[in-house]
């Protein structure tokens, strides 16, 4: 419990160290002037712009004051109904506590009607920016893995038919032992028949002489 009392303590004191930072002071009439008679008061806050935490500084002699007032106490710069007890002694720092018109004259008799009064207009305290928080770079994308392109099939190129070889027909060579045929000449004679064989020829003849004989008789 002590723990987290301490940690919400340095959390609003860090708040306050960061808008008392950043608050701005802005002294009345300032450079050329001050909260006098002198000073063109009404001109002066036409270039600044006041927020929400700043404070204005009046510097000015002690025949001075600084009195807050109403809008129709402003206006008609009447003193006796202050918002506030007024600020005397030389100097005063007036917080910008709140948003809206704050209205301020000198209540010395007559210094208002004389120039001596001051209106501003206090804007809201802008909101601090959001703290970035840095990006982070977001992974390439994974590229997709490439389809191969297939490749244009190959035109094979069909060898050319060769010319048939005419090969050379060998007509076969006569058998020797095919007769010859008719008609034909021989380049040679036959070879003549052997002694054994005239033999023969002739024992068959004479046979059939002697056959022939026997029947006609």
């Amino acid at each position: 419990m002590m723990k987290r009392l301490l940690v919400s303590l340095f959390a609003v004191m860090g708040v306050m160290f960061i808008d008392m930072a950043k608050a701005a002071n802005y002294t009345v009439g300032a450079p050329n002037g001050g909260w006098d008679q002198s000073t063109d008061l009404t001109t002066w806050p036409s270039s600044l712009t006041f927020f929400q935490g700043d404070n204005l500084v009046f510097l000015y002699t002690t025949n001075h004051d600084v009195t807050e007032v109403s809008k129709p106490d402003f206006d008609s710069c009447t003193a006796t109904n202050p918002m506030q007890p007024p600020h005397t002694g030389g100097d005063a720092v007036i917080p910008l506590t709140s948003a809206g018109d704050r209205y301020f004259i000198c209540g010395t008799a007559g210094h208002c009607l004389s120039g001596m009064k001051l209106q501003i207009t206090t804007l809201a305290a802008s909101a601090p920016p959001p703290a970035t928080t840095p990006a982070v770079p977001s992974p390439p994308p994974t590229p997709s893995p490439k389809r191969p392109v297939p490749s244009p099939p190959s035109k094979t190129v069909a060898p050319s038919p060769s010319p048939p070889k005419h090969s050379k027909e060998v007509s076969p060579s006569p058998s020797a032992s095919a007769p010859p045929p008719s008609g034909s000449s021989l380049p040679f004679p036959p070879p003549a028949p052997s002694s054994g064989s005239k033999i023969d020829v002739m024992g068959a003849l004479t046979g059939l002489i002697l056959m022939i004989f026997v029947i006609n008789v």
